[in-house]
C-alpha cells in the first residue's frame, strides 16, 4: 500500500512545484489592486500613485489604487489579508498596519507577520515636527523649553489614538520628559486645519503633506524625526541634533500580498517593484514629495516589520495605549 501511495504523493508534489514558475510566468493576466489603507491625499496614497503606473508598464497589465481607510489602516490591512492568495490583490502597508497597531489594539483581525507576504520596501521619509506660526517656538528645543514652562497646557494632534504619529509624539514626551495632550483626528486633513487654526500647538506629519504648507509659511518647521537629515530639506536639522539626543522615528511605506502568495509571484513582483524604483525620474518623484526609496529583496521589508513591532512596545506599555474593538 505504501509502496503505491509514495509515488502518488512525490508525483504530486512534483506537479505542485513545476507549476510555481508556469503561475510565475502567467502573472499577471488581469488588473492588479494595490489597497491603500487610508483615505486619498494623504501620504500612503501619494506614494501608491507615484509607483503605480510606472509598475502597470513593467507587468504589461493596468494597476489601480483602491482607498480602503479606516481604524488606523486596519480595513484595507485586514481586506487584503483576506484577500485571494493570487498576487492580484496587494496592499500598501505602513508603521501604522505593521508596527503601532499590532501593539495598540486589544482585538486586531489580521496578524501582520502570519498574514502577509513581504513584497518590497518601497519609500521611507521623515515625519515634521510642525508648530501653529503663532506659537513662540522655532525650533524642537524651543517647543520642548515651552512644554517645560507650561507642563500639560499645549496641545498635539494626531491621524488618531495609536496612530504612528501619536505614538511618535508620545515618544517625543517622554524622551525630552515634557506633558502635552493628545486630540485625535480622522486623519491628517482635519488635523493640519486645526493646527493651522490654532486650536492644537504642534504635530507631527509626513513631509509629502507638510512640504507645501511649510515652504507656504502656513506653520513653522521645528524638526525632523529622522536620524538623518531629510535630503528635501538638507538645512533643516533633526531633533535628535538640537534637542533630544537619540531621537528617532521614520514613516515607512511597503508593499505586502496575502501570506501563501506563491513564491515565485512574489519574487516577481519584488523584481518588478525595484525595477520601478530604479529609474531616475522616479527617483526624483519620490524625492519631490519628500520619500526616499528602499528597494531590496521581501526579506528588507519583512526585517522593518520586525524592528517597527519591537520598537513601539515599551511605548505603548509606558503611556497605557489601547484601543478596545467591539
Amino acid at each position: 500500500m505504501c509502496l503505491t501511495i509514495r509515488p502518488a504523493f512525490a508525483a504530486a508534489a512534483l506537479l505542485v512545484a513545476a507549476s510555481l514558475p508556469a503561475q510565475a510566468q502567467n502573472f499577471p493576466n488581469q488588473t492588479v489592486k494595490i489597497v491603500v489603507p487610508f483615505p486619498p491625499g494623504g501620504g500612503v496614497d501619494v506614494v501608491a500613485r507615484v509607483i503605480a503606473p510606472r509598475l502597470s508598464e513593467l507587468l504589461g497589465q493596468s494597476v489601480i489604487i483602491e482607498n480602503r481607510g479606516g481604524a488606523g489602516g486596519s480595513v484595507g490591512a485586514t481586506f487584503v489579508a483576506q484577500a485571494p492568495r493570487d498576487g492580484y490583490t496587494l496592499l500598501m502597508g505602513t508603521a501604522s498596519t505593521h508596527g503601532t497597531n499590532p501593539n495598540v489594539y486589544t482585538k486586531l483581525a489580521y496578524d501582520p507577520v502570519r498574514d502577509f507576504a513581504p513584497v518590497a520596501l518601497i519609500t521611507q521619509a521623515p515625519l515634521m515636527l510642525v508648530a501653529n506660526k503663532d506659537v513662540p517656538v522655532k525650533t524642537a528645543a524651543d517647543l520642548i523649553a515651552l512644554a517645560k514652562a507650561k507642563p500639560d497646557e499645549l496641545a498635539f494632534g494626531s491621524y488618531g489614538t495609536g496612530s504612528s504619529n501619536h505614538l511618535v509624539a508620545e515618544l517625543l514626551n517622554s524622551m525630552a520628559g515634557i506633558k502635552t495632550n493628545h486630540i485625535p483626528y480622522r486623519g491628517s486633513a482635519p488635523m493640519m486645519t486645526d493646527l493651522i487654526g490654532g486650536r492644537i500647538q504642534f504635530a507631527f506629519d509626513g513631509i509629502a503633506v507638510t512640504l507645501g504648507y511649510i515652504r507656504a509659511s502656513t506653520v513653522r518647521l521645528l524638526g525632523v524625526s529622522t536620524a538623518k537629515r531629510s535630503p528635501v530639506l538638507p538645512d533643516e536639522p533633526t531633533i535628535a541634533e538640537i534637542a533630544v539626543p537619540g531621537f528617532e522615528a521614520s514613516v515607512w511605506f511597503g508593499l505586502f500580498a496575502p501570506a501563501g502568495t506563491p513564491k515565485a509571484v512574489v519574487d516577481l513582483l519584488n523584481s518588478k517593484v525595484n525595477a520601478a524604483l530604479a529609474p531616475p525620474e522616479v527617483k526624483e518623484s519620490f524625492l519631490r514629495v519628500g520619500n526616499e526609496p528602499v528597494g531590496g529583496g521581501p526579506e528588507v521589508l519583512a526585517a522593518k516589520v520586525q524592528t517597527e513591532l519591537q520598537k513601539w512596545t515599551t511605548i505603548v506599555r509606558e503611556k497605557n495605549i489601547r484601543i478596545e474593538q467591539q
